[in-house]
């Protein structure tokens, strides 16, 4: 059969159709890949975000470690005597037993031993080595000797606050504290427990007086702070009930 112009014609925009059908497909696939792979990225750049804000969230974290009240102030053959309420806070945020100490004069000074893990390990979040640790040692007045002073935490022993925490971190820790001056000293042996640094520290404040609430920190990937603030009226009543001690 002859082909005619007109059947030629249709062949033509038969095939025309077709090729458009063909590129219109490839143009909208190529769309719709161009825009998933956009959307996939942007996913991924929220999701480095986030873990980024957690990574300096974790780092510059600090932890409450104890609070500290002026219960008692009162002259003693002409020295001034501060009687203080000391209380830990365990791993969990629980609250230690409460103890009292009285030193003498008003500045009261704080000494510890504390652990500080290599950074990555608290970007990480690892359950282990995720934060500093410390260890109180030993608290004591201005007018005192620091050898003088009343001992918190035995040296060499898991301290109160970790007690009853994972047993992996309980003797994990064990090791650190009875070893902790190897520590200070042998930075070979610090490289296997993943250990920056190991030092002693000390915070203390000026005076401390009864209108205020001092709150000792502990920095995540740091040492510890000593902080005040003025104290609660709920804790003033409080204080006036409990009476001298």
């Amino acid at each position: 059969m002859p082909i005619t112009a007109d059947t030629l014609l249709h062949h033509l925009l038969k095939l025309g159709g077709l090729a458009f059908l063909v590129v219109a497909g490839a143009v909208g696939i190529y769309v719709y890949q161009a825009r998933f792979s956009a959307q996939q990225e942007i996913e991924r750049l929220e999701h480095r975000n986030e873990q980024l804000a957690a990574v300096v969230e974790r780092l510059g974290a600090a932890r409450r470690v104890a609070e500290i009240l002026v219960t008692e102030q009162r002259e003693v053959g002409g020295v001034l005597h501060t009687t203080l309420l000391f209380v830990e806070s365990a791993r969990d945020g629980s609250t230690l037993p409460p103890k009292s100490f009285t030193i003498e004069g008003t500045s009261a000074h704080l000494d510890a031993m504390v652990i500080k893990f290599e950074r990555d390990f608290v970007k990480e979040n690892d359950p282990l080595r995720g934060r500093s640790i410390a260890l109180f040692t030993r608290l004591y007045g201005d007018r005192q000797a620091p050898t003088d002073g009343f001992r918190l935490d035995e040296p060499g022993k898991i301290p109160d606050a970790y007690r009853g925490a994972d047993p992996r971190v309980t003797q994990f820790e064990r090791e650190l504290w009875q070893n902790f001056w190897r520590l200070a000293d042998d930075a070979t042996y610090r490289e296997q427990f993943g250990v920056r640094v190991a030092s002693g520290e000390g915070v203390w404040h000026e005076a401390f007086r009864a209108d205020r609430l001092y709150t000792v920190t502990l920095d995540a990937d740091g040492g510890l702070n000593l902080q005040s603030e003025p104290l609660k009226g709920i804790y003033r009543e409080a204080l006036k009930a409990r009476g001298p001690t």
